[in-house]
């Protein structure tokens, strides 16, 4: 089974009929959420999904206005094993609210390490070197994901050195920089995403069957078939899964 490991489920439409189709294409998705109350309310509208792991999340762009919310996901955390969306963000409309993005990062990493680590999936738009530093001084917090990552070759190499993951789609896939980004991670620590309904193609939002088109694109990077490719990025999701099961 393939996996959508990033994907705003809650932000679509109808997402019980995003979370149905995506069953139907035996796709997993790990529904990211950008506070602790949706992750309460999308885990309860989704519970008869075997397909969907909603991840707690409390996004870096939400944390000035949200970020009083922290005590409450620190109270849910028990109940996930999964946590995303969450992370620091350097762009310009978000760069004044840095020390409070930070401070709850912090905070939340802190809560995983304590908590035995759990599988992260990561924000770092304009932020990958702090972000990685945070990681750094928080050895035990989990395995991290790296969703989306826009990092230079220097960050990406200290990425490495750290042992980070990536989540890589359709969208990131169709730009050069995107693209040689992605042939320069490890194999091994490699899965997809959409980031649907942010992602887009020709004017639609992607949906987690997408990740399907980034397979031939991985495999024409990596130089082996579209099922070598697959079966890479599947050992990987299994081990992502396997650790999950740990937390």
């Amino acid at each position: 089974m393939i996996a959508d490991m990033h994907c705003h489920v809650d932000l679509y439409p109808d997402p019980v009929q995003i979370a149905r189709v995506a069953a139907q294409d035996n796709v997993w998705v790990l529904a990211v959420t950008t506070t602790p109350k949706a992750w309460t309310g999308t885990k309860q509208r989704l519970s008869n999904f075997r397909n969907v792991e909603v991840a707690l999340g409390l996004h870096p762009e939400l944390a000035h206005v949200r970020g009083a919310e922290i005590s409450f996901w620190e109270s849910l955390l028990p109940k996930a094993p999964y946590v995303g969306e969450i992370g620091l963000d350097g762009s310009s409309q978000y760069r004044d609210h840095r020390q409070i993005q930070l401070k709850i990062f912090q905070r939340i990493l802190t809560g995983c390490k304590e908590a035995g680590g759990k599988v992260l999936t990561i924000h770092s738009r304009g932020a990958a070197t702090e972000v990685l530093e945070t990681l750094e001084k928080s050895p035990g917090c989990g395995l991290a994901i790296l969703h989306w990552f826009t990092g230079t070759k220097s960050e990406l190499d200290a990425a490495k050195r750290l042992g980070c993951w990536y989540s890589v789609g359709p969208a990131q896939l169709r730009s050069t920089s995107g693209a040689q980004r992605v042939a320069a991670m490890p194999r091994s620590r490699v899965v997809l995403e959409t980031d649907g309904p942010f992602a887009k193609y020709q004017n639609r939002a992607l949906r987690p069957s997408d990740v399907i088109d980034a397979i031939e694109v991985i495999a024409g990077l990596w130089g082996i078939s579209s099922d070598e490719a697959r079966s890479q990025v599947e050992c990987n999701q299994e081990e992502i899964w396997r650790f999950a099961q740990k937390s």
